[in-house]
């Protein structure tokens, strides 16, 4: 099988999945820029390939920037002013965050040595323009290499304009290269994708002609020239030749001229369409409404209809995924996407169709069940699998919210969504959320449920983000509105959220009389979720006031209605980093490390910066209580490098802030300014899943990998059998679950996960997922 690790990481470069043609001085020249230009622009109409110049020249050129290469994919990005939102999270930057993300972006990039792609800038030019402007001004390090229709219009911009491929005079005998082949032209490029399609095929002196005659009508666009080659299929290559002849003549009423480029594409894409069959054409205008990828699950809810069964769709999936109008995008589970000529195609149909808005609210339900089952199911086992799926549906989240916020009287639905998705934005984009909630928020001026429930939750989104100050301003608005609406279990989350963000403040009799009003609330509602959330809540601030009885009692109450068996992370993971804390504070460090280790490792699990950044501060403190002054300081480097990318430590409590200030103390003098700096600065430039398993494993040093001087084995040194195990374990699955999948015994499951380990150097399964993507 091949190795599959898992998803392409935010930001990083895909792997090319057909092969590259030609380019060879467009390439040299776009290299030659960068080595200029600050701000390169590749411009040309759809289907050029223009993202796979880019992408191309990015990696070859990726060991030129300190800081690496950054994709920003942005045509599935609809809302102007996500743009920095789309970066920031691109570049791996936590959400959890209440600053602006412009400023967060700039700060970020401010000192780094990176090159940042902007692919797809052409509906969101004038803010893709504004912040580049920004970063050429604020960021003297980062060059921008953007894609696009049109340029952006910045000062300091080089464009670049990619033209097709070029198509050779049919009479130049031979062909250019000496094995007879059409270097880096149309004509290769038809070869390799028709070998695809039809395996064996070579351009010959016998069917060159016709090639030719075909790749000069579709003007050598290469995206055309790839929906051509997949009727091949079908279709004998004189024949097909013939049929877009005679197509491309009744454009040019019967004369033998030539039409614009953008012109032949939408003929190309005409042809293609009225190829496929009517359920094809059908599915294919109905799946534009979806931004990024999708599932067949999602297909069959969102397109099925009129003329197109659910029980249907699959098949007609494949028949489009068969002439290349739709992509399968990965090689697990499979999720499919349009590129984005096609998508705007389909859209324009699916619009002259009358079924816009039909298949645009289609969506919204769709999300709408995903948002309300990732709610009522928030702390059941399956927690964890749902947070995934609903972070690979982000951009499909975006869209649906978008939708509801333009489809007549639909605002309410648009609220439902963002209010049900609480959950999943405090884990992982709490300043995403905080902007939505606002947008809605403009949307109910007057008082309601929707207004009440989005004020709270954006008063408990900023609590979070470490703006208390905030949050209760926003409380202190949505209070009233629940009572007046005699929503109870609103009304009790409230209480929670003003628990919260009044410990921050330090103003723990308030808080404490909060928390007593929430209970008294959530008991009556039979609010299980909002009472464990609550015991986390009222812990914290008992840790906070140095009552470290108390906050263990309230992390044992939570574990204890969380059940001791239960699969939940989010909430768990809190209560055992409270449990850590307060044993921390009654001087029981062997056991506070242990809870906090457990804890780290199921923040790891969902990838919560937040989190994660609360657990290595803590285990930086019981490492400098256990007199471990060289662990304390890559701790603190660690911990910081989170803090920056969230924007405040500690979220601004003073009392905790003033423990890490009395733990970097002590560690300074005790290693001395140099040695404390140099393993500060270690734990800070380390990979975040090393420094996870090595804090968690309560390592005293950053040693990884094999010993020094014996550089590990790539997968290459694996067996067939160990190439798909570690593939298993990539994708999540416990020794068991690999023996069973494999229809072998555990025992050799375990041999075969300690040969790899061995073979690649590694001791852990994290480490195993970072060796096999580096």
């Amino acid at each position: 099988m091949t190795l599959n690790v898992t998803a392409r990481p935010a930001g990083s470069l895909p792997v090319e999945v057909t092969g590259f043609v030609g380019r060879v001085s467009e390439l040299a020249q776009v290299t030659e820029l960068l080595g200029t230009a600050r701000l390169v622009t590749l411009l040309g109409p759809g289907g050029v390939g223009k993202t796979r110049i880019a992408l191309r020249v990015a990696a070859d050129l990726a060991g030129r920037y300190a800081d690496g290469v950054c994709l920003v994919e942005l045509s599935s990005l609809r809302e102007p002013d996500l743009l920095a939102h789309t970066i920031t999270a691109a570049l791996g930057l936590s959400e959890q965050d209440a600053r602006p993300r412009v400023d967060v972006l700039l700060e970020y990039l401010r000192d780094r040595n990176l090159l940042l792609i902007l692919d797809t800038c052409e509906h969101l030019v004038d803010a893709c323009a504004m912040l580049a402007d920004l970063l050429l001004r604020e960021s003297a390090g980062v060059t921008v290499l953007a894609t696009s229709r049109q340029p952006l219009d910045v000062p300091g911009e080089h464009t670049w304009a990619i033209a097709p491929l070029p198509v050779p005079d049919p009479d130049q005998h031979p062909p250019p290269r000496a094995d007879g082949r059409d270097d880096g032209s149309a004509i290769e490029l038809f070869e390799q994708r028709a070998r695809a399609v039809v395996p064996g095929f070579t351009v010959t002196p016998a069917n060159r002609r016709d090639v030719i005659r075909l790749c000069r009508r579709l003007d050598g666009i290469p995206l055309a020239i790839e929906l051509a080659t997949v009727r091949l299929r079908a279709v004998p290559l004189e024949e097909l030749a013939d049929r877009l002849e005679d197509r491309f003549r009744l454009l040019a009423g019967g004369r033998r001229t030539t039409i614009p480029r953008h012109q032949t594409l939408r003929t190309a894409l005409d042809w293609s369409h009225e190829l496929c069959t009517a359920q094809e054409r059908l599915l294919w205008r109905r799946l534009s409404v979806f931004a990024g990828s999708f599932d067949v699950a999602a297909a069959e809810q969102v397109c099925a209809g009129p003329e197109l069964g659910s029980e249907d769709v699959l098949e007609v999936l494949v028949g489009l995924v068969d002439k290349s109008a739709v992509l399968r995008v990965n090689s697990g589970p499979p999720r499919y996407r349009q590129l984005d000529t096609i998508r705007e195609y389909g859209a324009a149909e699916l619009h002259a169709a009358g079924e816009r808005d039909e298949f645009r609210q289609r969506h919204v339900d769709r999300y709408l069940v995903l948002a309300r089952e990732f709610n009522e199911h928030l702390i059941d086992t399956d927690q964890l699998a749902r947070f995934r799926a609903l972070a690979i549906e982000h951009s499909n989240i975006r869209v649906a919210l978008e939708y509801a916020l333009a489809l007549p009287g639909q605002e309410p639905a648009a609220a439902r969504l963002c209010t049900w998705l609480w959950g999943y934005w405090q884990i992982s984009r709490l300043a995403e959320s905080r902007y939505w909630l606002t947008k809605i928020l403009e949307r109910f001026t007057e008082p309601s449920p929707e207004r009440a429930w989005c004020l709270a939750i954006r008063g408990y989104t900023a609590a979070n983000s470490g703006d208390a100050t905030a949050a209760i301003t926003d409380l202190d608005e949505a209070a009233p509105l629940a009572r007046q609406v005699d929503d109870r279990l609103l009304a009790g989350r409230i209480g929670l959220y003003y628990n919260l963000s009044l410990a921050l403040l330090g103003r723990y009799p308030e808080a404490t009389r909060h928390e007593r009003a929430a209970a008294e609330l959530m008991t009556a509602s039979g609010d299980r979720l909002g009472l464990i959330h609550l015991d986390i809540a009222a812990g914290y601030q008992h840790f906070l006031a140095g009552e470290p009885d108390r906050a263990l009692a309230s992390a044992a109450s939570a574990l204890g209605r969380l059940g001791e068996h239960t699969q939940e992370r989010w909430l768990t993971s809190y209560a055992r980093y409270l449990t850590g804390a307060g044993l921390y504070a009654k001087g029981d460090y062997t056991e506070s490390a242990r809870e906090c280790g457990a804890a780290l490792l199921l923040k790891r699990d969902l990838d919560d910066i937040l989190g994660m950044a609360y657990c290595l501060e803590l285990s930086a403190w019981i490492s400098a209580a256990q007199g471990r002054p060289g662990r304390t300081a890559w701790l603190l480097g660690a911990a910081d490098a989170l803090w920056q990318r969230i924007g405040i430590r500690l979220s601004g409590a003073a009392a905790a802030e003033a423990i890490h200030a009395d733990v970097e103390r002590a560690a300074r003098n005790r290693l001395g300014e140099d040695q404390f700096r140099a393993g500060y600065a270690s734990g800070g430039q380390q990979q975040l899943s090393v420094i996870v398993e090595l804090a968690a494993g309560d390592a005293d040093t950053l040693i990884t990998g094999p010993a020094a001087g014996s550089a590990p084995a790539g997968r290459d040194a694996l067996t067939t059998r160990e190439r798909e195990v570690a593939g298993l374990i990539a994708d999540g699955l416990s020794n068991r679950e690999i023996a069973d999948r494999l229809t072998i015994s555990k025992r050799t499951v375990d041999a075969h996960v300690e040969h790899i380990f061995t073979k690649l150097g590694v001791t852990s399964r994290v480490l195993l997922v970072e060796r096999l993507r580096s």
